[in-house]
């Protein structure tokens, strides 16, 4: 019989450490596991098992590679295949440490579990009066003292982010600080999140739910992510932009210093006039913003290759699909309190081809300016 895997994630350590704790008490036979990365600057990575009657055990395991989070994945798994193996636990928890994001810990134990571990839950523990205030916050893990390895060039934000949506389970602790503009923001963040307070005995059925790392994956894959639809509620609001012509690029390069600063967060796709083919990912947070390359647009394969894309992509595809670009597009989500959203639709509509510049066609777009050269295009 397989051990039930729960992640807990977050960089808000307090309520993440609730949450935990609050497992360990309400399932009998639970255990937690974390990894504290802070020790990462000796060489070596602290390891504590503990159960609801307190700390069961420690132990140190080195750097792999100077990388915090590698140690973890490489300690982690024996460690909770031993416990599988000792038939004693109904339940192990992983206590992810502040910046480790739980995609890549939940892929790990599903990969490698060898069915001797099954994931049943992934939950990010929140406390809503720092919702914002993390949101907000672009200094890099460096800076904060939360780094997991030395080219580790994340920032608050954006960890942040990531943690919030990723997750199906968001265990929110109580704080006298939150007010309706902090729990507006949390909802209209991660609106099909189901929201549990940490205290609620939901929260047991929720950690042994169950968990799919592949549909979690493709609902944050820019092409088909679930992204939040339009909302109004206790001054913040969220902006669902939504256009089909494409931008020019370099009238989108100048403008993008004041749209990454425009709201605490915003995400999604878009295309460039000048790179009709390639599907762009736009990710902001904390003033910051990355752009991907997020491979193809389904318009741009052959149809045999729509066999090798998965089922969701296409779906979504064929959801809105045009007759003229197919699925290129672009959709773009504002989230903010005070967000000024008359001028960030003049601001984005002003990047996109001009009626001429849009009339003289594609060949004549891939004459633009190769504005986003410089971010897009590998140095060889």
């Amino acid at each position: 019989m397989s051990l039930p895997v729960a992640l807990v994630a977050g960089i808000h350590s307090d309520a993440r450490k609730e949450v935990v704790q609050r497992l360990l008490h309400a399932v009998p036979g639970s255990v937690a596991l974390h990894h504290d990365l802070a020790t990462a600057p000796t060489g070596t990575v602290l390891r504590l098992v503990r159960d609801a009657s307190g700390e069961l055990s420690r132990g140190r395991t080195p750097l792999v590679d100077d990388c915090a989070c590698c140690a973890l994945r490489e300690d982690l798994l024996p460690e909770l295949e031993r416990l599988a193996d000792s038939g004693t636990a109904r339940l192990a928890v992983v206590e992810l440490w502040d910046s480790v994001e739980p995609r890549a810990m939940a892929e790990v134990v599903a990969a490698h579990g060898r069915g001797r571990l099954e994931l049943t839950g992934v939950i990010t523990a929140v406390d809503p009066a720092l919702v914002l205030p993390c949101l907000a916050n672009g200094d890099d893990l460096a800076d904060a003292g939360l780094a997991a390895a030395a080219s580790d060039r994340r920032t608050v934000a954006d960890t942040w982010a990531r943690q919030l949506e990723y997750a199906p389970v968001l265990a929110l602790v109580d704080s006298e600080d939150a007010d309706d503009e902090d729990r507006a923001l949390l909802a209209q963040l991660h609106p099909t999140a189901r929201q549990v307070p940490a205290d609620s005995p939901d929260l047991v059925g929720l950690a042994f739910a169950g968990f799919d790392v592949e549909t979690a994956a493709a609902a944050q894959h820019p092409a088909c992510a679930l992204l939040p639809q339009e909302a109004e509620e206790a001054g913040v609001t969220t902006f669902v932009w939504h256009r089909r012509r494409p931008f020019h690029p370099e009238r989108l390069f100048d403008a993008l210093e004041d749209l990454s600063c425009a709201a605490a967060r915003s995400r999604g796709r878009f295309w460039l006039a000048d790179r009709p083919d390639t599907l762009l990912a736009w990710d902001a947070a904390g003033g910051a913003l990355c752009v991907e390359n997020a491979g193809p647009w389904l318009a741009s394969l052959p149809d045999a290759a729509w066999e090798l894309v998965p089922p969701m992509r296409r779906a979504a595809a064929a959801l809105d699909w045009h007759p003229e670009h197919g699925d290129c597009c672009q959709h773009l989500v504002f989230t903010s309190p005070g967000l000024d959203r008359e001028g960030l639709e003049r601001l984005l509509d002003s990047c996109l081809l001009t009626d001429r510049e849009y009339a003289a066609g594609p060949e004549a777009w891939r004459g633009l300016p190769a504005a986003f050269g410089p971010l897009l295009d590998p140095v060889s």
